[in-house]
């Protein structure tokens, strides 16, 4: 339907006409519970009539168990097929509507998100095609091939590439035996060996009431929202709540590894175990790493390594919290020459700020440029419905929003130096340098 595509990008393009005059107050959310259970948090946004909604399942990678890259396989069949509908009849569904539909799977979550105009011949046959991708995923053998070979051909991708190499090799170092080690891809092995019923039965154990959130930003009143929830996960079984993750051991030691790879530049990984988002430093950590590595080219590590010295295009750090601990990590890329002093640098310029903390002026800059680009932050239904999304599957307040800003000016410098010190230690570290010569496996560093 052209015509309904053309519509629906007018209002998409309508949208940032909107972000100037978004209200510094934001909008309240509104939670409930459906009939088996499942948490909704909706938040109503009468500018545009759009809806944008998320579902999110504990049932990320963390529960791949001995098949890794299950998680992702399901997640990646839930629109191949449902009922007798084939992949092609439900891409049909979708574009006759003028609708947009995904599906994801990470660590922890795997989520799927719609969006739709809010007219009832657009809405109603956009929620009921995902109400039953949810519940009846055929998982037919045809497309578990077909999705199976996709996924390991971005695997051979994945082995190309240093990026990616670090990263695999950064986890598992940091996380040893604990789920979190686990690459949400999973392996050649793996993904060879996982069966049509293990997919079905990981579908039957995951996707259910028990295990979702919804969340939900449009212009709708809060029976149609409560209409759209109920049709969307309604009919979903109630199921068990899975067992919450396993806490994550803190880093014994430091640890370098060296991986040698046919590229000119090398990719440097610095990292340790960060925290949780339930975490209460989290925001003092935020905020000091915006002064350290997560502010872009005016962030401490980039000035000194880009700017100072011209090492790298740019030097990044930042906390990736999950439901347990996440990762902190710092990153850059630079010549295989340079891979040394560079190193030197960004650990020398890691250790002195948490031993100092930032500057108070710096820090203050810091908190103005988080605070003044929160708008931004959530301007738009389908980035309030990620945030919201984000606050619905960690159990955040339900405040959290209209607090964000109030709760980062009472952020004081001594919170952050205190934060960042009980967090981070700059004496126990794993390091992954990828680059500098043929491929290979992992070497560990001498002294490491």
């Amino acid at each position: 339907m052209p015509r309904l595509n053309v519509f629906l990008s007018s209002i998409l393009a309508a949208a940032l006409l909107l972000i100037s005059g978004l209200a510094t107050a934001v909008p309240a959310i509104q939670n409930w519970r459906t009939a088996n259970g499942v948490p909704i948090y909706f938040i109503p946004a009468r500018e545009l009539p759009m809806v944008d909604a998320q579902i999110l399942f504990n049932a990320g990678s963390a529960r791949d168990g001995e098949r890794p890259g299950l998680a992702k396989l399901t997640s990646g069949l839930l629109e191949e097929g449902a009922g007798d509908w084939s992949a092609d009849a439900i891409a049909d569904r979708f574009d006759q509507v003028g609708a947009r539909f995904s599906a994801s799977s990470r660590r922890d979550s795997a989520s799927v998100a719609l969006r739709s105009l809010v007219d009832s011949r657009y809405l109603q046959p956009t929620v009921e095609t995902v109400a039953r991708l949810l519940k009846e995923p055929t998982f037919a053998p045809d497309a578990v091939e077909r999705v199976r070979q996709q996924m390991l051909t971005a695997l051979r991708d994945r082995a190309q590439s240093p990026g990616a190499i670090a990263q695999d090799a950064f986890y598992k170092a940091l996380y040893g035996n604990h789920p979190y080690a686990i690459p949400p891809e999973g392996t050649v092995a793996s993904l060879n060996a996982i069966t049509r019923a293990e997919i079905q039965e990981f579908h039957r154990r995951h996707y259910t009431a028990a295990n979702a959130v919804v969340a939900i930003v449009g212009d709708l009143d809060r029976p149609a929202a409560e209409q759209l929830a109920n049709t969307l996960v309604g009919s979903l079984p109630q199921g068990e709540r899975v067992p919450p993750t396993l806490p994550v051991a803190p880093l014994a030691a430091s640890q370098t590894l060296r991986i040698p790879h046919p590229s000119s530049q090398s990719h440097i990984l610095i990292g340790q175990v960060g925290v949780s988002r339930a975490d209460p430093d989290y925001y003092a950590l935020y905020l000091g790493n915006h002064v350290l590595g997560g502010n872009g080219l005016v962030s401490q590590l980039s000035q000194e390594i880009r700017e100072k010295r011209g090492l790298a295009y740019g030097a990044y750090s930042g906390f990736s919290p999950m439901r347990q601990a996440g990762p902190f990590l710092l990153n850059l890329q630079t010549r295989n020459d340079q891979v040394d002093i560079a190193l030197q640098v960004a650990q020398t310029t890691l250790r002195e700020f948490t031993a100092n903390g930032p500057d108070p002026r710096i820090l203050e800059e810091a908190r103005q440029n988080i605070t003044g680009g929160f708008a931004l932050d959530l301007a738009g239904n389908g980035k309030l419905a990620g945030a919201l999304g984000s606050i619905a599957f960690h159990g955040l307040p339900l405040d959290y929003l209209q607090n964000y800003i109030s709760m980062m000016n009472g952020i004081s410098l001594e919170q952050v130096k205190t934060a960042w010190q009980r967090h981070v230690q700059p004496d126990r570290l794993i390091t992954v340098i990828v680059g500098g010569g043929e491929q290979g496996t992992p070497k560990p560093a001498a002294g490491s």
